[in-house]
């Protein structure tokens, strides 16, 4: 990819700033400033512990296991945390003098004068803050590819451009974010505000797709913006959402985000949503000034596109062949297609706009669908297999039934939780749009074996699907192979034979 180098030490004169748009209430310095040095002192090997209401008071900078597991790190945070809330619990008792290293650290971390009071309050708000310096140096950089469509659509909408930066806090510019509360992509839709703005289904996942993406984004912002009146609401909207937003505001008789942030007291409007607009001009303060607070910045440039939208059902193995690209490389540019697209099992459907880097076709992407053979591109998508829940079914036993996991049903199926209602339809994941091997096609499998087949150790975790996935073959050869059932759960332990996928 072509990179440009430049050294930004000053604002972006492209871009004048509306003070008017996102004012920086003096009360929200604190925050501002913590969001900064999260953003740009600190890496994710590290972290701070502090107040989780006066951002100013930050008790110890922890230096994290580098590369550790999730739990190494969270045994050190703990005890980070615990040592903090002990001394303050020290202090809140009134102590003052023999204090221990924390115990003093703890104490000048508040003004002098501090009441105990105070102190024992404050041990109930101890808050541990992973680093991000490293993660938004990268954001900066991806932002090169990305930002020229985001300030376009942006336009497109009349919106504000400060608004570009927004992805610094939600996924750092990566299209690929996914998290652990299922929002995804570089905008960090969840599934069901993105299903009001785009497509989201067992084939197309466009919160996936940057450029689809944006454009949900910019009409969610305007909405927001239409709803809460200003722009620092719609903001917090976008974390909190805008009717939780126009409540907060009615509960307090102001729209001033200042005097919501500090004293809004709603059940959900919880650390995250009080911080969202204080983290957002943090980053637009980092993004505008990188010599500042980064330096030197590498910034990639945005990637020439061919595009054509298919006006048909169109094999992804087929058009990558006849495009001169690897498969790898077609799913690389296309995100929001899902897994059965690339196994074969569905199309990429009709009128989806498809994108490959335009340096690496040797003739337009239109004329290389249009010379895909007749049965690589048709006018139908291959039909999914379905199950209807019967009373008594769980999402757990008809993943095992068919050989999937729970959460790519779930996925399938748009699921936010394990809750199902019998007499409902479900999508199956896997080999969509396949009937089950007859008895016939079971012994033509077997007769079709040769030579000696792989042996595999189902280990924790595993299911027919993920197996199937792994040695690029389909669930129905595994169950003829191996003379088992998709009804009967398979155990850790268990030998299955792994014929070639040929």
């Amino acid at each position: 990819m072509v990179r440009v180098i430049l050294l930004l030490v000053v604002l972006l004169p492209s871009l004048s700033l509306h003070a008017s748009n996102f004012p920086r209430p003096v009360s929200l310095e604190p925050a501002i400033q913590f969001w900064i040095k999260v953003y740009t002192q600190v890496s994710t090997d590290q972290g701070y512990v502090h107040d989780d209401e006066s951002l100013s008071v930050i008790y110890e900078v922890v230096n994290l296991p580098p590369g550790g597991s999730r739990d190494a790190r969270n045994k050190v945070i703990d005890a980070a945390n615990t040592r903090v809330r002990s001394a303050l619990y020290s202090l809140g008792q009134g102590k003052r003098s023999g204090l221990n290293a924390t115990e003093a650290a703890v104490l000048a971390s508040w003004p002098a004068g501090t009441t105990s009071q105070t102190f024992a309050e404050a041990a109930q708000r101890v808050r541990f803050q992973t680093g991000q310096s490293a993660r938004f140096r990268e954001g900066l950089v991806r932002s090169g590819q990305w930002k020229p469509h985001i300030r376009a659509v942006l336009a497109k909408y009349d919106l504000p451009p400060e608004l570009e930066v927004l992805p610094h806090v939600e996924s750092s510019f990566n299209p690929f974010a996914y998290s652990k509360v299922a929002a995804a992509g570089m905008w960090q839709f969840m599934p069901a505000t993105a299903r009001e703005y785009m497509r989201v289904d067992n084939v197309v996942d466009e919160r996936m797709d940057p450029f689809i993406a944006t454009d949900g984004a910019a009409r969610l912002l305007k909405t927001n913006y239409r709803v809460t009146g200003t722009w620092p609401l719609a903001l917090t909207g976008y974390n909190h959402g805008a009717g939780g937003m126009t409540r907060a505001a009615k509960a307090l008789g102001t729209t001033d985000i200042d005097v919501i942030v500090h004293n809004y007291k709603g059940k959900a409007f919880g650390f995250a949503s009080r911080n969202f607009y204080a983290s957002f001009l943090a980053a637009l303060e980092v993004d505008r000034n990188p010599g500042r607070y980064i330096g030197r910045v590498q910034l990639d440039a945005p990637t020439a596109y061919d595009v054509v939208t298919v006006q048909e059902y169109v094999s992804a193995q087929a058009l990558a062949r006849e495009a001169g690209i690897s498969l790898d490389e077609l799913k690389q540019h296309n995100p929001a297609l899902l897994a059965p697209v690339w196994q074969g099992e569905k199309y990429i459907p009709r009128g989806y706009p498809v994108r490959v880097p335009a340096a690496q076709l040797s003739r337009p992407l239109d004329t290389t669908v249009a010379s895909l053979s007749a049965d690589a591109r048709l006018s139908q998508q291959k039909p999914d297999r379905t199950h209807r829940i019967a009373q008594g079914d769980s999402l757990s036993s008809i993943a095992r039934r068919y050989g999937v996991s729970v959460s790519s049903l779930m996925t399938a199926n748009g699921l936010r939780n394990h809750s199902i209602q019998a007499g409902k339809t479900l999508i199956l994941p896997g080999n969509l749009g396949r009937e089950p091997l007859s008895a016939g096609q079971v012994a033509s499998v077997r007769a079709r074996l040769s030579g000696q087949p792989q042996e595999y150790v189902i280990r924790n975790g595993d299911s027919l699907w993920s197996i199937a996935r792994r040695f690029k073959v389909s669930t129905q050869q595994l169950v003829a192979w191996n003379d088992i059932s998709t009804k009967k759960p398979i155990q850790p332990g268990q030998k299955l034979k792994i014929a070639s996928a040929g």
